[in-house]
C-alpha cells in the first residue's frame, strides 16, 4: 500500500498538482490538509473522476482536511472532527477505515507565537488528538492506525535547517514536542520517516519567501505516524520535492509511505 500525506494549501488552487500526484504515484490513500474548501465547494466529483472516493471535513477558507481512497478500496466508518478541538468549525481532523487500517488526516494549528492565545489552542488540540488516539486503540483494537498530516511541530533539531534560528519560536518548543510525544505514546505510534531514516536531514515545508526552497531553508513538520503493529511492514518513506517545484506549488511537499498490509 502507498499512503501519501500532503498539505496542499488550497485544494481548488492545487487540484492540477493533486491530479498529477494521483496519476504519477497511484497512491491507495491520500491525506490532505489545508484544503480551504466549503463543504459544498469540495471537488468530490472531480476527484471521483480521477478514481478516488473522498472523505472530508471542510470548514471554509482557512483549514480543512480530507482522505482520498483509490477505488475499488472503500472508506468506512468516517468520523469528521475531533472531540476537544477548541475551534471545531475549522475542520482539522477526519478519519476512516480503509483495508483494515484506521487512517486520520490531521492539521494541527500553527500556534503563531509562544505568547499568542493560539499557542495554548495548539497544545489543547494536540492533547485532544492524544486522547482520540487512545480512544481509537480502545474502540478498534484489531485495526492498524495511521495518523498523518501537518503537525506544525518539528520533532527534533535534526528536522530544522538551523536550530539556532528557531530559539524562542513555535514549532520547536518543549511543550509542543512533548505533546507530539504524548500523542505518539497514546496511539502506540512511530514516526515512519525517522524510523527508516534516523539521520536524514530533509524537510517537508519551505517558506514561499526569500528563495527558501532553493536555499533548502525548511522544516520537517509533515509526519506519518504509524502504529507499531505496522512497523515491520514499513518498506519506504520519502519526500517528493518535485511537487514543491514548477507551477502552482504548495509550500509543502508530499510525504510518501509504502507499507505492507494484511
Amino acid at each position: 500500500m502507498l499512503f501519501v500525506t500532503w498539505n496542499v494549501n488550497s485544494l481548488r488552487a492545487r487540484l492540477p498538482r493533486v491530479s498529477e500526484l494521483l496519476d504519477q504515484h497511484c497512491p491507495d490513500v491520500v491525506a490532505l490538509q489545508e484544503t480551504k474548501c466549503t463543504p459544498a465547494g469540495f471537488p468530490a466529483d472531480e476527484l471521483a473522476a480521477l478514481g478516488y472516493e473522498s472523505v472530508h471535513s471542510s470548514g471554509g477558507q482557512w483549514s480543512g482536511v480530507a482522505l482520498l481512497v483509490r477505488t475499488p478500496l472503500q472508506a468506512n466508518d468516517a468520523v469528521l472532527g475531533l472531540a476537544g478541538d477548541p475551534v471545531p468549525s475549522e475542520a482539522r481532523w477526519c478519519e476512516a477505515t480503509v483495508a483494515g487500517i484506521r487512517f486520520v488526516s490531521a492539521y494541527v494549528p500553527n500556534g503563531r507565537s509562544l505568547e499568542s492565545p493560539e499557542y495554548g489552542r495548539k497544545l489543547a488540540f494536540m492533547d485532544a488528538a492524544a486522547k482520540r488516539a487512545a480512544a481509537i486503540r480502545s474502540e478498534l483494537p484489531d485495526q492498524g492506525l495511521v495518523i498523518a498530516g501537518d503537525f506544525n511541530v518539528a520533532p527534533a533539531d535534526l528536522d530544522l535547517h538551523d536550530p539556532r534560528a528557531h530559539v524562542g519560536l513555535t514549532h520547536v518548543s518543549a511543550p509542543e514536542r512533548d505533546a507530539l510525544e504524548a500523542l505518539m505514546a497514546s496511539g502506540a505510534l512511530l514516526d515512519a520517516y525517522r524510523h527508516l531514516h534516523p539521520e536524514e536531514h530533509q524537510f517537508t515545508w519551505w517558506d514561499y519567501r526569500a528563495g527558501s526552497f532553493h536555499k533548502d531553508i525548511g522544516m520537517r513538520i509533515d509526519l506519518t505516524l504509524v502504529g507499531r503493529e505496522l512497523a515491520d511492514g514499513l518498506i519506504a518513506c520519502g519526500i517528493d520535492r518535485d511537487f514543491r517545484k514548477r507551477f502552482k506549488p504548495s509550500d509543502h511537499a508530499p510525504l510518501l509511505t509504502w507499507l505492507t498490509v494484511g
